[in-house]
């Protein structure tokens, strides 16, 4: 049916003559002419509202997937404007840490430096009236990017004595931490204590260190 019949049709349908009643979907074939444009009006309808509502759900998810990506990008391009605009200051401060770095490393005896280390803590034992009883390097401990040199040190000497050397440790050129006190008294020699300590340096891990 072409449009101008199917228009006319409808223009000559009347309410008086609708009865629902007569019309039988398995013999739409019979049904009259008023009542198969008005069903068709009614599909084609349907069949344009739905089509128009997927339509627009599929348009308005493209919408929002946009919509997001669009702020991802701004997002990243703020962080790439920072960066940017934050160039000069980064490679200074690169530069800096680097420095300090290398001041760090300077402090690291290296495997060549470990007896004159051992000397200088003898050294600053005598120097504040202490008697080196043991001084020994212990085996190394290989850490991610270290080598920790463990020392054990045994000496006796007063109170006063002892606290001025453990400050004292401070003072040395290389790096040195102490750990595990242990000072032990005995009346038949006081005021003379005796300390244990371990003392750890550390010294860069190099390639030849990897094995």
């Amino acid at each position: 049916m072409n449009r101008p019949a199917f228009l006319r049709t409808l223009s000559e349908f009347d309410l008086a003559d609708l009865d629902l009643a007569a019309l039988d979907l398995d013999n739409f074939g019979d049904w009259p002419s008023w009542a198969k444009a008005l069903a068709m009006a009614v599909l084609y309808s349907v069949t344009v509202a739905a089509g128009f509502y997927l339509h627009i759900g599929n348009v308005h998810q493209q919408l929002v997937e946009v919509e997001r990506s669009e702020q991802e990008l701004k997002q990243a391009f703020e962080a790439k404007a920072f960066e940017a605009a934050n160039l000069d200051r980064y490679k200074a401060q690169l530069v800096e840490m680097e420095t300090r770095f290398g001041v760090l490393v300077s402090q690291l005896p290296s495997q060549t430096e470990v007896p004159g280390l051992l000397e200088d803590i003898t050294g600053k034992g005598e120097l504040n009236g202490l008697r080196i009883n043991r001084i020994d390097l212990l085996e190394e401990q290989t850490q991610n990017f270290y080598i920790e040199l463990p020392i054990a040190i045994e000496a006796t000497g007063s109170y006063h004595d002892l606290g001025a050397f453990i400050s004292g440790m401070a003072s040395l050129p290389r790096i040195v931490t102490l750990h595990d006190f242990q000072i032990l008294g005995d009346a038949a020699t006081a005021p003379i204590l005796e300390m244990k300590i371990l003392a750890k340096t550390y010294r860069y891990r190099e390639e030849d260190d990897a094995g």
